[in-house]
């Protein structure tokens, strides 16, 4: 059947989704649900994508669960592929489209003295393996907040709501299936989660999930760097990181993200750099989690090797690989990402220096636009005055005779003012002074 077809069909003046939001539904989607359905399963959009629609938002991904099991689905569609080790999930692939399907699942009663065939464990009592399957009442009661369990159907233009989760998309509320208190044992990271969608969509956190985040956020030590790492990124990376990082820090569990100077909740370079990151998303242009944490880590770095008005070059550079290893040690960081995370900290030196042919040699480094960004950032950050960025504002849109006359300026006043400590190679003037305090 023709997707426009099923549009046709299923859209009435009385569905709670508007005319308008059926056209930012897939059509992949919708057709790899009309097949399962063809095929004698159940087959619904679920979690973000309906509330999104729901609140008038533009859904970018679409996820189905379905009653059909993982080797089921493979069968019906031969692009696809079945992911995951504790989690069997289906991605169905046409052209550079993916849309993933999940089984519906039970979870574990928390009473229940049991175990599954599907459940299985390691040595240590760890989970390794987890697809109990279920219905769709059950797949929704293990789901996080009543938000994310509505189940559409585009064929019927019918929803399964069994927690009133459409009614508090209306009321703009978070609320927990379930104890928040034993929903976040189970699974920390929905502390995160709360906090991210709250950011997101405009919505208030339920006061029982409060609770549970200051009382359990603790829990957050024990997640996988590598989660933790997507996290970040969902966080910090999607147009709300400076808002999310107020509320992490309200609820005092930013370190379980970020590895922060001691002083962290008075240091300007952590909001500046999450506000361009955000003003960055939203104009469109590109965003990495290396620049982010270039910037968010360099206060750590700098109290690290600074003395005096200046900071200790060879501690500043043997500081670099420890100050990103303990980040590591929350956050993985792909190995792409700390050479260049190294090279913005190099530049910020570089940046310093304009004698001689170094200005001109700076400018062909590959990674001197995101270097200068972050000068920009640090000195707005520090509300200094010495119009180093402006400088380099200036060079980068200068000819080469104009080019000459500024660095010769500079040379001038370095000659007059000194530019390094008597301790040669140890010790040079550097940074903006709110910086060094």
């Amino acid at each position: 059947m023709i997707i426009k077809n099923l549009f046709k069909k299923t859209k009435n003046s009385s569905s709670p989704v508007s005319s308008e939001d059926w056209e930012s539904i897939s059509p992949f989607a919708v057709e790899i649900i009309n097949k399962l359905q063809d095929h004698n399963y159940q087959a619904y959009l679920v979690g973000g994508c309906v509330r999104d629609l729901l609140a008038n938002i533009k859904p970018k991904d679409f996820d189905i669960a379905t009653n059909a099991e993982p080797k089921e689905i493979r069968k019906i569609f031969k692009a696809s592929r079945i992911i995951g080790k504790r989690f069997q999930l289906v991605h169905i692939y046409k052209g550079k489209q993916i849309i993933e399907v999940a089984t519906f699942r039970a979870g574990l009663n928390k009473n229940s003295t049991t175990i599954e065939n599907d459940l299985i464990k390691d040595d240590a009592g760890k989970i390794i393996r987890d697809n109990i399957w279920g219905d769709i009442e059950d797949d929704c009661n293990r789901r996080d907040f009543t938000i994310n369990a509505i189940y559409f159907c585009p064929i019927s233009n019918t929803f399964k709501d069994f927690h009133d989760g459409a009614k508090h998309v209306k009321e703009k509320k978070i609320i927990s299936i379930g104890d928040p208190l034993y929903r976040f044992e189970e699974d920390p990271v929905r502390s995160l989660r709360a906090i991210r969608f709250a950011t997101k969509l405009n919505f208030k956190i339920d006061s029982k999930i409060k609770e549970a985040i200051y009382e359990k956020g603790d829990l957050l030590g024990n997640i996988s760097n590598a989660r933790l790492f997507d996290e970040f990124c969902k966080i910090f990376l999607n147009g709300h990181g400076y808002e999310n990082y107020k509320k992490l820090q309200s609820f005092g569990i930013a370190k379980y993200l970020l590895n922060l100077e001691k002083n962290y909740s008075g240091n300007k370079v952590y909001g500046e750099s999450l506000k361009n990151t955000d003003k960055r998303y939203r104009d469109g242009k590109s965003i990495t989690p290396g620049f982010l944490l270039a910037a968010i880590l360099w206060p750590k770095l700098i109290e690290r090797c600074s003395f005096d008005n200046g900071i200790n070059v060879r501690k500043f550079f043997r500081s670099m690989d420890s100050i990103i290893a303990e980040q590591q040690r929350i956050t993985a960081i792909p190995r792409k990402f700390t050479s260049y995370i190294k090279d913005i900290w190099y530049l910020q030196l570089k940046l310093n220096d304009r004698l001689k042919n170094n200005p001109n040699k700076i400018i062909k480094h590959p990674r001197f636009r995101a270097g200068y960004d972050f000068l920009l950032i640090r000195e707005k950050a520090s509300r200094d005055k010495s119009n180093l960025g402006k400088w380099w504002t200036s060079f980068q849109h200068a000819d080469a005779r104009s080019k000459e006359k500024m660095i010769g300026k500079v040379r001038k006043t370095v000659e007059i003012d000194g530019n390094f400590n008597p301790r040669k190679g140890e010790g040079k003037e550097f940074g903006f002074s709110e910086e060094l305090r």
